[in-house]
């Protein structure tokens, strides 16, 4: 069973962003500059990421489980 998963780092600051860029950048759960999250690999995400791709960095993790 594999899990996909985003990492995203906060690369640059939301001080005098778009108001909704803030809210966006905050509800992926980031608030400092180099802080690191991982989030579900989904069509919501991905349009929220989208949406602030310039103040990101954006990595896959793959995760693989094995089940006996």
């Amino acid at each position: 069973m594999s899990d996909k998963k985003l990492r995203l780092t906060l690369l640059r600051s939301i001080s005098g962003r778009l108001p909704h860029h803030t809210a966006t950048v905050l509800s992926l759960g980031l608030k400092r500059l180099n802080q690191v999250v991982e989030v579900k690999d989904n069509l919501p995400m991905r349009g929220m990421i989208d949406q602030v791709s310039y103040l990101l960095k954006v990595e896959e993790i793959y995760r693989c489980t094995l089940i006996h």
